[in-house]
């Protein structure tokens, strides 16, 4: 008996809704870009969009092959009170670096981020939207656009430095030193003053 619903597309049709949606998020940001538009780009129905990604958050941390999920690390940073945020920021990061199927895939991202605007901007994008924007929601804090972008040079440094570039003794320090030496700068960033 055949199957009721929606024909899958023909073979290939994820990547391309993949790689088309890879070059508007690039192009146009998060925001900006529309399952709509993508699916026009890409010269299919936008319910076929839909039916492999579910939702633009989900089609977005596809195309950027991110193994984590943004909404469950928010929700695990802002738990407790905005006092326990940088620790648990850290922690959280940590771990999905030093885990051994999510680190490769984030530190590729970073690493793609030095080498082309493209995944440069895509990751500017994950961080403003997925990230940054929640946590703010979340924590209700003032200035947090400067906050935050203060917080990310901190947190794309230590994983610069601990992952790619693996300064000693930074890169084998346990996550509990990292955590304590770098949880009062993120304290200042996020609650402290910023001028």
């Amino acid at each position: 008996m055949p199957r009721a619903g929606r024909r899958p597309g023909q073979p290939g049709t994820r990547e391309l809704i993949l790689s088309t949606a890879r070059a508007m998020f690039a192009e146009g940001g998060f925001d900006k870009t529309s399952v709509r538009s993508i699916a026009a780009a890409a010269g299919v129905d936008p319910a076929l969009v839909h039916h492999y990604f579910g939702t633009k958050e989900r089609l977005f941390l596809a195309v950027l092959q991110v193994p984590i999920d943004p909404a469950e690390i928010v929700s695990h940073v802002a738990a407790g009170g905005a006092r326990e945020v940088p620790a648990r920021l850290l922690r959280t990061f940590l771990a999905a670096w030093d885990d051994p199927v999510s680190g490769p895939a984030v530190v590729a991202l970073l690493k793609g981020s030095f080498q082309h605007e493209w995944a440069a901007r895509l990751l500017r994008e994950f961080l403003i939207t997925q990230v940054l924007r929640r946590v703010s929601a979340e924590l209700g804090l003032e200035d947090a656009p400067l906050r935050f972008s203060l917080v990310a040079s901190q947190v794309i440094g230590l994983a610069t430095l601990r992952y790619v570039v693996r300064l000693e003794p930074l890169a084998s320090a346990p996550s509990e030193v990292v955590v304590r030496a770098i949880a009062p700068t993120l304290d200042r960033y996020l609650l402290g003053p910023v001028a």
